[in-house]
């Protein structure tokens, strides 16, 4: 059976690609096909095609600005399909995270070059990396009860900013997140991934803030904090971060050098330290800003 294609040019004019389908149609396209070919399913083939040409029209009519609508609308389908995937495999369990992972779109904190939705950890310079998806959200609910609204979170190795980001959509406008970054670029670069994002009311209020600060001493002008989250791995946990966790409060925090576990430290209202260990993983390290510079 003969196969029929159409070559439309992508640059035609929108009002001519059905003027030409309607003629090529009134012009016996039935003398194409061998007279076996049964009529119904021609007609039926033929709407078909001339559904298909209307549609590109349609889509050639759009507005610069409703394609754009479209492309972002896209976006935020996978961004809620990666949030699906991690409920899925039971990393996800809670829907209050699950609704903050959806507000902020992790697209938004991965360089273009890289794929935002893999589940995988991703460059973003200066020998720096985002955490991969799961990462986010099992420090996300290891920490959800410390992130009530009203509360303090301090994110250590912001990097990108985007944990920073969920930590203020969850403690709200009355709470406070600090995230401090020891790489000046990379603190200029998360402010904008953050003003495209969600959390831009937050940021512009002041209960969101990003701050170039070596991590290792913490951030003591918001301290005491309820959470603290630890982005890079530590010979140990630092005394300046212990100190400025409130009584009460839970740190996660990667310790060790070779072989790394997520820690879960809590501070009881007596002051002593809890901790345990949560899973094996594998950080960049907690350094100062020329160690990590090295070689770069």
């Amino acid at each position: 059976m003969p196969t029929l294609r159409l070559s439309l040019p992508l640059s035609a004019p929108r009002t001519s690609l059905l003027h030409s389908s309607r003629r090529f149609f009134s012009a016996g396209f039935s003398r194409l096909f061998p007279s076996c070919y049964p009529r119904e399913k021609l007609q039926r083939d033929c709407r078909r095609v001339q559904l298909f040409l209307k549609m590109e029209v349609l889509l050639r009519s759009l507005s610069p600005r409703l394609r754009l609508f479209s492309r972002f609308y896209t976006r935020m389908d996978k961004n809620k399909a990666m949030v699906e995937y991690l409920q899925r495999y039971g990393v996800l369990r809670s829907d209050r995270v699950a609704e903050v992972m959806e507000m902020i779109d992790r697209a938004l904190f991965v360089p273009k070059e890289n794929p935002p939705y893999l589940d995988s950890p991703m460059p973003i310079g200066y020998n720096a990396t985002i955490s991969a998806p799961h990462m986010h959200a099992l420090c996300l609910e290891l920490l959800k009860d410390h992130l009530q609204p009203g509360m303090r979170a301090l994110d250590v190795g912001s990097g990108s900013g985007y944990l920073t980001a969920c930590f203020a959509m969850m403690v709200g406008p009355e709470g406070q997140a600090v995230g401090i970054e020891h790489i000046p670029e990379l603190v200029a670069a998360s402010i904008e991934n953050v003003k495209r994002s969600a959390a831009t009311p937050l940021l512009e209020k002041g209960s969101l803030s990003l701050h170039v600060a070596d991590g290792r001493y913490g951030w003591p002008e918001a301290a005491p904090y309820d959470t603290i989250h630890v982005g890079a791995a530590a010979p140990e946990i630092p005394k300046a971060l212990l100190d400025q966790l409130k009584p009460g409060g839970r740190m996660v925090i990667p310790v060790g050098d070779l072989f790394q576990d997520l820690q879960v430290v809590d501070k009881k209202l007596d002051g002593s330290i809890i901790s345990r260990n949560e899973t094996g993983v594998r950080y960049v390290p907690l350094t100062s800003r020329s160690a990590q510079l090295q070689n770069y």
